[in-house]
């Protein structure tokens, strides 16, 4: 896939270099590939594909799948430059004006045209990857958030459910205005409490006891769940996103006999 340098140029604006750059789009382009039919269509050398590749991962621009041979999909456009902003605001305020200049932008228009091309090229069973580390993890959960229409459902524990009140709740918030049906089951405890009370204005709160599970659904079509306990490191805590009423609607079904378990929250 040849690439003009201009629009490789412009890419830089989200913080890539070239070959950073060249990776994405030759992915964007596809939708889903491996390393090395990745390095064959941006014409980045094999030797460098693979840690181009993990820092891409790490910078919230794509999701590593599951599976042998190791592949890659694509984080659409949109939610990237939301999630660039972001890390930026985070490490300098004074980056956030230029991000902000790219909404809405022809660059972002043209990306997302690569995104859908690609999108209409994968197949259902490839929809599913690995997100590593807490803050794309919490990236992730945000995204689902923003596009869910009808439920959402959120189990977890009582560390997540403080970290959860801290960092989802103003989308959560809005998915409720747009009559998102909420649920949210965790222990709630003296240290719990507050965010409990946080969380129950905006959905449906219960009291489980003892969760062992970190976990969300949304819309019977996606689900999200931590492969690690609240007791890992931040940079070491990692997640499963799958996409599949199917396999959502078996784990939906099993949370149902949690739920009902629980104590309603008041």
């Amino acid at each position: 896939m040849i690439v003009q340098k201009d629009f490789i140029n412009r890419l830089k604006q989200f913080g890539l270099n070239s070959y950073e750059a060249k990776i994405w789009t030759a992915l964007l382009s596809r939708g889903v590939a491996t390393a090395g039919e990745l390095s064959d269509i941006s014409n980045v050398p094999r030797s460098r594909s693979y840690d181009i590749l993990e820092s891409l991962e790490k910078k919230g621009f794509i999701i590593m799948k599951l599976g042998k041979p190791i592949k890659y999909i694509a984080v659409e456009p949109a939610e990237v430059l939301e999630r660039v902003k972001k890390r930026v605001m985070q490490d300098a305020e004074q980056s956030h004006g230029t991000l902000e200049k790219l909404k809405g932008s022809e660059i972002v228009k043209e990306l997302t045209v690569l995104h859908n091309k690609g999108v209409d090229l994968i197949d259902p069973a490839d929809l599913s990857g690995s997100v590593k580390g807490r803050n794309n993890v919490l990236n992730q959960l945000e995204t689902m958030i923003k596009g869910a229409k009808q439920s959402i459902v959120l189990l977890t524990t009582e560390e997540g459910l403080q970290r959860k009140a801290k960092h989802l709740k103003n989308h959560l918030n809005k998915a409720r205005k747009r009559g998102v049906k909420i649920k949210i089951g965790a222990p709630i405890t003296k240290k719990s409490e507050g965010a409990a009370k946080i969380m129950s204005v905006i959905g449906e709160m219960r009291h489980i006891e003892d969760v062992k599970a970190r976990m969300m659904l949304i819309d019977d079509e996606q689900l999200a769940f931590m492969i690690a306990d609240d007791s890992v490191e931040p940079d070491f805590d990692a997640g499963i996103w799958v996409q599949s009423p199917y396999f959502t609607s078996a784990v939906k079904t099993m949370f149902e006999t949690v739920w009902k378990s629980g104590t309603v929250f008041k």
